[in-house]
């Protein structure tokens, strides 16, 4: 061991202990408590899909976008489809029948590429 490092531990030992500060104590009532706003809807988890359209329905859906922005309301397409969906939950089972039966058949899967 060398000169310096017994002079450094012995002036580590020498130091008094009673020169710490003492630990400040945590108070909880001080803090601010952050309460959640219940009155704030939650929003959900998003789920990403894709399906097949026919044509002529989303052409249909482009024109209802266009008629949209026409009378100063601007709308997104996915904003239209949502819509329909709680416009057709609204729907009784009869009426929900019959709009099925006058819709086109469309082959499930992803369409070949031309």
């Amino acid at each position: 061991m060398s000169a310096r490092s017994s002079t450094r531990q012995a002036t580590r030992k020498a130091r008094p202990t009673d020169t710490k500060r003492p630990a400040a104590k945590k108070t909880v009532a001080s803090r601010p408590t952050v309460k959640k706003r219940t009155t704030e809807k939650q929003h959900s988890k998003l789920i990403r899909d894709s399906f097949t359209i026919p044509e002529d329905e989303y052409v249909l859906l482009a024109e209802t976008k266009k008629t949209c922005l026409n009378s100063g309301l601007e709308i997104k397409k996915s904003q239209l489809i949502r819509i329909g969906i709680r416009l057709v939950h609204e729907l009784s089972p009869s009426r929900l029948k019959k709009a099925q039966k006058a819709l086109q058949p469309v082959k499930t899967g992803r369409p070949h590429k031309s």
